[in-house]
């Protein structure tokens, strides 16, 4: 039955003409992405480097950066900044949004949108500008992977990087204005698939070669699905809270009884961003030792290996803080309690305006809590599991989160444009909607 279902589904999707091309644009864009990101810039020796990430850099911060980016750090590729300084430059005026009022009714109108989309872009070329000045000094520190180091190298490297840079950005804002889904999370998802298949085949070579027990690997495979199922629980999980639209008078003097519906507040509203903040926080030591040779810098850094008691300490303070202090940025509920009552709308029993927004504030500071845990649940498991296990690999919390939910992002924007297009044929059928009493509950808000 789910068989047959999973079949209708694709049919529909091919004979949709506007969602086939869609899909088809999307994947044209992502295949020329990957193309770019095994494409080596020129005057590094991709040895040396591959050496350093395999070596000592997977832990740290340009590890984390190089998964984001599908490998194109470690191996030096035109595209080797990915989607990330465009993602950074949008993440920045988003907090400036929260911060500064003028921006936050720029966010608000259409031509202040406008504007923000270009100072977005600005940002992107001067992030993507400072990361390839700093990633040819960082090629330019290790022994022997730049051929010709000097001004040149720097001045080449910032060129190719940054227009690489400028491409992926391109890529992304065609996908999401002409493709299906969000062209940045669906760049990055891609980025993180394509390193799964090294990993399936490197496990089976552990297995021949004795240096993975069979039993230990199928404990690991029980774990993983059950992680990824509760990823999956906890990122479509959500508080419904109910809400009213009173009765209007309609034709010939009939009631229409109120509407009930409900306004669904996320568990996991801040989705990775959390992990990943908290993460680029606990590498900054290690990153200083790293670049500075300090001798105290580096026995301080030890501190914070992964797998130590602080490290796990800090990393789970610096995640919960970061859930509530994202969600803060990303959730007004001031401005959902006045487009609510706006709309005539209101929570019952709580009175709307001020009353509804701080209402709405301490339900979803109580359901931020457990999402938090979950989040640093996720991030510290692989961990624990690699030095409990003893495995030569770990599987990522925070790779998993954003494959779980740009695929189900993705999912619901193909089924919108499925649903779209039953709609409009409806439409043209010249069918009439009849309201037979109360109007059906459980929708979204």
């Amino acid at each position: 039955m789910a068989q047959s279902n999973a079949v209708t589904a694709v049919q529909n999707i091919w004979q949709t003409t506007e969602l086939k091309d869609r899909i088809l644009f999307t994947l044209l864009c992502l295949v020329i992405y990957r193309v770019g990101s095994h494409i080596t810039a020129p005057g590094v020796d991709v040895l040396a480097l591959t050496d350093f990430f395999q070596n000592q850099g997977k832990s740290g911060l340009l590890g984390l950066y190089d998964l984001f980016v599908g490998g194109g750090l470690s191996r030096a590729t035109v595209f080797a900044l990915g989607i990330m300084p465009y993602i950074s430059a949008s993440i920045f005026v988003q907090i400036a949004g929260a911060v500064l009022p003028q921006v936050d009714k720029m966010q608000k109108d259409e031509e202040g949108r406008k504007r923000l989309t270009q100072w977005t872009r600005y940002g992107t070329v001067g992030l993507a500008v400072v990361q390839a000045w700093g990633f040819a000094l960082f090629t330019e520190s290790l022994p022997g992977a730049v051929t010709s180091p000097g001004i040149g190298f720097k001045l080449q490297m910032v060129l190719f990087l940054t227009v690489g840079a400028v491409v992926v950005m391109w890529l992304g804002e065609q996908i999401t204005e002409r493709g299906v889904g969000n062209g940045a999370s669906l760049i990055i998802f891609f980025s993180i698939v394509e390193r799964f298949w090294p990993g399936i085949f490197d496990t089976f070579k552990y297995i021949n070669t004795g240096a993975v027990n069979v039993v230990k690997l199928l404990v690991l495979g029980v774990l993983m699905v059950a992680v990824v199922a509760g990823v999956i629980a906890i990122t479509v999980a959500s508080r419904k809270v109910p809400i009213q639209i009173p009765q209007r008078t309609m034709a010939r003097g009939r009631q229409r009884e109120a509407a009930k519906n409900f306004i669904p507040l996320k568990i996991n509203s801040a989705g990775v961003m959390p992990i990943i903040f908290a993460q680029s926080v606990v590498v900054v030591p290690g990153a200083i030792a790293q670049f500075s040779g300090n001798a105290r810098a580096r026995d301080f850094a030890e501190l914070f290996t992964p797998g130590s008691a602080l490290y796990f300490i800090v990393e789970a303070a610096l995640i919960i803080f970061f859930t509530f202090f994202y969600t803060s940025i990303i959730f007004n509920p001031i401005d959902l309690a006045e487009n609510l009552k706006k709309q005539g709308g209101f929570i019952p029993g709580i009175k709307p305006g001020a009353r509804t927004a701080e209402y709405i504030d301490e339900v979803m500071s109580r359901i931020t809590l457990p999402g938090a845990i979950f989040l640093t649940f996720i991030a510290l498991l692989p961990i624990f599991i690699a030095d409990q296990i003893n495995v030569p690999f770990r599987f990522g919390g925070t790779s998993l989160l954003i494959v779980v939910g740009v695929a189900l992002d993705t999912l619901t924007n193909m089924n919108q444009h499925l649903l779209l297009r039953k709609y409009d044929g409806f439409m043209k059928k010249g069918g009439r909607v009849r309201f037979r009493g109360t109007a059906p509950s459980g929708g979204g808000y």
